[in-house]
C-alpha cells in the first residue's frame, strides 16, 4: 500500500521517533518547575527553540511552540485583531485559506472585524495589486497562505511582504504549514510578521505547532493561566514532542532544496498522467507546490474514488482532512470558478521523501484502472 496523503500528515523521521521516546523516558519534569529536573526540562525547550531560528535565520525568542497549526493560526489572527483593534477593525485574506484561518476571520467577523476576502484567479493565485487595492487606513492585518493546502497554490508572499513594508501599522501573517520544509521561505527577507507552521506536515510529531512573531509584537492571548511561551501561550509544554519537532524541521530543512527538485520532477510526471486521462481535470496553475497535484472528475463522488484507489494500493484523499468528511463542495474549487459538479469531485494527491518515479507510474495505472472501472457507473454515483 503507498500512502500519498503527506498534506494530512507525513511519516515521522525514525529518528525523531527515537528523540521523543527518550525524552519522554528521561525528561518528565515540568519544565516550569525551579528543581533540576524541572530546570532540564525548560533548557531543553529552549534549546529546541534556537534549533528553530537557526533554520530561518531568525532570533530564538521569536518563535513559540503550540498544539499545532490550527491554534499557531489562531493565536497570530485573533492576537493581532484584539490586541490592535483600537487602531482599526479592517483585515484582509483570501477566499481558498484553510479552514483554522477563513472560519476564524469569519468569528471576527461576528465580533464587529470587516474583513475583505480576496478572490483568486481561475489558477488559484491572488495578486500583490488585489492586496494593495483593498488596503485602507483601518487595516491592520494581512493574512495569506504560502501553499494553499487543498490544490498546492503558491501565492506570491515575497512580493505582498515588499508591499507591506510600505505599511508598519499593517502585520503580515503567512499560513506556511504546507510549505515550510518542502519549499523556500525567507521570513526576513519577504517582510513577514507572523508565520504559523506544523511539525507533523513536516515528519515530525502530531500535538506541536510553530509560530514566529517577530520581536515586538503583541498578542493578545488566547489561552490565559500561565506565564509559558512568552506569555503568549499559557499551559505545560510538551516536551518530548517540542524536541522532537525541532529535530523534524532541522532535517527537513538541510534536505529542502534536493527534496523540492525531486519532488517537483515527480509532481510534472504524474500531472502529464493525469492530463492525459480525458475525465479527470487538474486543477490550479503554476506556481504549484512541489509534492501536491490536484485534480478532480467531474460526476463522480471523491469518496468513490479515493476508496477505488486504495482497492489499487493507492492511499490518496479529497479535499483537506479537516474537511474531507463534509459532502459540499469544495469552496477552494468554487473560488476558482469551477462548477458545483467540479468542484465536488477533488481528489489530492500529496507525496514525500520514500516516493519514487516508479511509485508515480504506480499511481497512473491505478487512476486509468479506476477511471475504467468507474465510467459506466458517471453521475450515477454524484
Amino acid at each position: 500500500m503507498l500512502y500519498f496523503d503527506h498534506c494530512a500528515s507525513t511519516p515521522p523521521y525514525e529518528e525523531v521517533v527515537q528523540t521523543m521516546m527518550e525524552v519522554m523516558k528521561s525528561h518528565y519534569a515540568n519544565p516550569s518547575s525551579l528543581h533540576q529536573r524541572g530546570t532540564a526540562a525548560d533548557k531543553l525547550i529552549e534549546r529546541a527553540r534556537s534549533v528553530v531560528s537557526k533554520q530561518f535565520g531568525t532570533r530564538g525568542g521569536e518563535w513559540i511552540f503550540t498544539s499545532g497549526g490550527t491554534e499557531s493560526n489562531n493565536i497570530a489572527i485573533k492576537g493581532i485583531a484584539k490586541q490592535y483593534s483600537g487602531r482599526g477593525k479592517h483585515l484582509i485574506t483570501t477566499e481558498i485559506e484553510h479552514a483554522s484561518v477563513y472560519e476564524t476571520f469569519a468569528q471576527l467577523e461576528q465580533e464587529g472585524f470587516n474583513v475583505t476576502y480576496l478572490p483568486v484567479s481561475a489558477s488559484g493565485h491572488v495578486s500583490v495589486e488585489q492586496v494593495a487595492d483593498a488596503l485602507t487606513e483601518e487595516t491592520i492585518l494581512v493574512s495569506v497562505m504560502h501553499v494553499n493546502n487543498e490544490i498546492g497554490t503558491v501565492q506570491p508572499i515575497e512580493l505582498i511582504g515588499h508591499l507591506l513594508k510600505r505599511y508598519p501599522k499593517v502585520f503580515f501573517h503567512v499560513d506556511a504549514v504546507q510549505s515550510i520544509g518542502k519549499m523556500p521561505i525567507d521570513i526576513e527577507k519577504w517582510g513577514i510578521d507572523l508565520v504559523s507552521g506544523s511539525a507533523h506536515k513536516l515528519r515530525g510529531p502530531r500535538g506541536v505547532g510553530l509560530l514566529y512573531v517577530r520581536n515586538g509584537i503583541k498578542l493578545y492571548p488566547l489561552l490565559t493561566g500561565g506565564s509559558q511561551e512568552a506569555g503568549f501561550r499559557a499551559g505545560t509544554q510538551n516536551v518530548p514532542a517540542i524536541v522532537a519537532a525541532a529535530k523534524a524541521l532541522r532535517m527537513s530543512r538541510e534536505t529542502e532544496e534536493a527534496r523540492y527538485a525531486e519532488m517537483s520532477a515527480l509532481r510534472s510526471r504524474l500531472a502529464s498522467i493525469v492530463n492525459a486521462i480525458p475525465e479527470l481535470k487538474l486543477n490550479g496553475g503554476e506556481p504549484l507546490a512541489p509534492n501536491i497535484v490536484h485534480f478532480s472528475y467531474p460526476g463522480m463522488k471523491p469518496e468513490v474514488v479515493v476508496h477505488k484507489l486504495e482497492q489499487h494500493g493507492i492511499m490518496a484523499s479529497t479535499k483537506s482532512a479537516c474537511s474531507s468528511k463534509d459532502n459540499m463542495p469544495s469552496r477552494v474549487l468554487l473560488a476558482l470558478g469551477a462548477s458545483a459538479e467540479h468542484a465536488s469531485g477533488g481528489i489530492r494527491i500529496s507525496f514525500g521523501d520514500e516516493h519514487r518515479s516508479h511509485d508515480i507510474d504506480r499511481v497512473g495505472t491505478a487512476l486509468r484502472q479506476v477511471v475504467a472501472e468507474l465510467k459506466p457507473l458517471e453521475r450515477r454515483l454524484t
